[in-house]
């Protein structure tokens, strides 16, 4: 299995050997979603992918949908696709979400603090 190699100096970081090269990404939202599409979705259909999403302070719906899209080609594909040392507040939205656990490889950044939770039913 590739998985990407984290790399400090970019947002988000491709398979090694890879021409491409990694994007410079700091917020997932309207818009930059499609640069992400283009960027891995070809990549995602050959092999398995690791996000690094250490740069990235923002997301919105638009950027958890390209997420998902890319994870449900993956794993179409056969392959898989996870997201690695994500900022706190990216890994706040993924857990809100309830993605926290299908996308973040373990041990990510952000961990839960420990007390008492407010829970609320959704209907």
């Amino acid at each position: 299995m590739t998985t990407t190699m984290p790399n400090t100096t970019a947002a988000m970081a491709i398979a090694p050997y890879e021409s491409a090269g990694p994007i410079k990404v700091t917020e997932l939202v309207r818009g930059n979603e499609r640069r992400l599409l283009e960027h891995l979705g070809q990549l995602v259909r050959r092999q398995s992918v690791t996000l690094d999403l250490s740069s990235v302070e923002r997301i919105d719906a638009a950027g958890i949908s390209a997420l998902v899209a890319l994870y449900t080609t993956a794993r179409e594909a056969g392959h898989s696709f996870t997201v690695c040392r994500a900022s706190r507040r990216v890994a706040e939205v993924l857990a809100l979400v309830g993605l926290d656990r299908i996308l973040i490889s373990h041990p990510a950044v952000w961990k839960p603090r420990p007390g008492r939770r407010l829970q609320l039913n959704a209907a």
